[in-house]
């Protein structure tokens, strides 16, 4: 549905929803970076779960294939229908200069707003500034957008009211509609409705690029002008969306968002928090997936250091059957992973915290928000007592940005394994470094920056997570220390 009118739309798969709405006249959506990252795009877009509650989030329409939002419902400024009290709060605290960013700024209020129940209210200046962090100004009027978001937030508590119209309130689920199949502009679009149809899907077709939050696969499209002759989709598999836990591992699902897994994983490793708000905007992290992170593979993304520094495992499918590998052992070279041709994740295992696990997160970035890495670090280890003392046990390290895949670092991770947690140790880490990688120079930082960077990095981790004397930092003091 769009604005609450039922539509059926005509276009070849890789049409983005930003250019169908603006050709149906909803020209409030502007394209401002066809990448993502400018926000100007921003509309709401909602879906029932599996369990038929409704699940809003903000969505950049100029990355988002328009066939990826059958049976959703799709918001845009127009479909709020006159002043919106996020809309009356813009034009009483003087927030809209150029207009341009407007409508997206708009339009990713009303998306957080529409989410207070589950988030928690919009209350102060940053949680204002993260639920704005995807949309830019260009006229550098952050102030009073920051001011209207606070009153049209305040507005809504007081008086009750939700935040979407009531058409989207009351969206119907997509559950027992035929999957969707067509063919048009030369490439066929599949939606199917299990992970055995993928299966036969990809076995006949192991060229089709695989669909989930299409946040990469929309830009091979916009940017890299690339276009498949077959698409596979699993935005309709529910089961893929799935975050389940036992007492060993959190079981991610392939179609389970970014924003969703992080949730889930902040409740073993909350220090971890900071780091997640630092991946992409909320736009992304609602629409990206956890395992399309993975499969993507880049050497600068942010997931990998991190879940192999947690001893994490993918869950590799295939016609004829499963295999578990772990996720350090995926990436092979640039680009090149440990995958036959038609398999694919469909799930992601990442181990629960053991009771002596410390850990620790970085990434550097020109700028904080919405930017690729220069390099990232996860330094995961156990604090375990004997006779003689402290020792770290169980020392797992990865980097990203230093070497053409994302990996673990064997020699800085032995120049802490069973030693006593003193800050001389991870010196020793630190110099071996410089032996473990030789990162390249790029547009980003230089080879000389990222070695000394990460060798920072390595001493900022014992000072993190250990005192001066070298004893064990309290969970809650590294908590605090991250999100201070």
């Amino acid at each position: 549905m769009l604005d609450g009118e039922c539509i059926e739309a005509s276009a070849p798969p890789s049409t983005m929803l930003l250019d169908w709405l603006r050709a149906q006249r909803r020209v409030g959506t502007k394209e401002g970076c066809a990448e993502g990252d400018c926000g100007a795009c921003t509309v709401v877009l909602g879906r029932r779960d599996a369990g038929g509650a409704l699940q809003v989030e903000p969505c950049n329409a100029c990355i988002r294939p328009l066939a990826s939002v059958d049976g959703c419902g799709v918001l845009t400024v127009e479909g709020l229908h006159g002043a919106h009290p996020v809309q009356q709060a813009m034009i009483e605290c003087h927030a809209s200069q150029c207009g341009f960013c407007t409508p997206g700024f708009v339009m990713a209020l009303v998306a957080r707003l529409a989410q207070c129940e589950r988030t928690g209210p919009l209350a102060s200046r940053a949680q204002v500034e993260q639920a704005l962090a995807g949309n830019l100004c260009r006229c550098t009027g952050y102030r009073p957008i920051v001011d209207a978001a606070l009153r049209a937030g305040e507005r809504l508590a007081q008086r009750g009211e939700p935040a979407l119209p009531d058409w989207l309130l009351e969206l119907p689920p997509l559950a027992g509609e035929p999957p969707l199949g067509f063919e048009a502009g030369g490439a066929r679009f599949d939606a199917p409705r299990s992970a055995e149809d993928v299966d036969r899907l990809l076995a006949a077709s192991p060229q089709a690029w695989l669909l989930a939050g299409g946040t990469d696969v929309g830009l091979w499209v916009t940017k890299a002008l690339r276009e498949p002759a077959h698409w596979i989709a699993l935005g309709a598999i529910d089961a893929l969306r799935r975050i389940d836990a036992d007492d060993t591992a959190y079981d991610v699902g392939a179609n389970a968002s970014l924003a969703d897994a992080f949730d889930a994983l902040d409740r073993d490793y909350p220090e971890l928090a900071d780091y997640w708000l630092r991946f992409a905007s909320p736009a992304i992290r609602a629409s990206g997936t956890l395992a399309g992170n993975l499969a993507n593979g880049s050497p600068i993304g942010d997931c990998a250091p991190v879940l192999i520094a947690l001893d994490s495992q993918v869950v590799l499918r295939r016609a004829g059957g499963r295999r578990t590998i772990p996720l350090a052992a995926l990436y092979v070279d640039y680009k090149r992973q440990d995958r036959e041709p038609g398999e694919w994740i469909e799930r992601v295992l990442i181990p629960r915290r053991r009771p002596r696990q410390r850990l620790a997160a970085w990434k550097l970035s020109k700028r904080r928000e919405q930017d690729i890495s220069i390099l990232a670090l996860a330094v995961s280890l156990d604090v375990e007592r004997d006779r003689d003392g402290e020792r770290m046990r169980n020392v797992r390290i990865a980097f990203g940005g230093m070497a053409p895949f994302v990996r673990r670092a064997p020699a800085v991770e032995a120049a802490l394994e069973g030693h006593a947690p003193a800050r001389e140790r991870f010196a020793a880490a630190a110099e071996a470094v410089g032996v473990e990688f030789t990162p390249l120079s790029d547009h980003r930082a230089s080879r000389d920056y990222r070695l000394a960077a990460a060798a920072g990095l390595m001493l900022r981790a014992h000072d993190r997570l250990f005192d001066s004397a070298g004893n064990v930092a309290s969970l809650e003091s590294v908590v605090e220390s991250v999100v201070r």
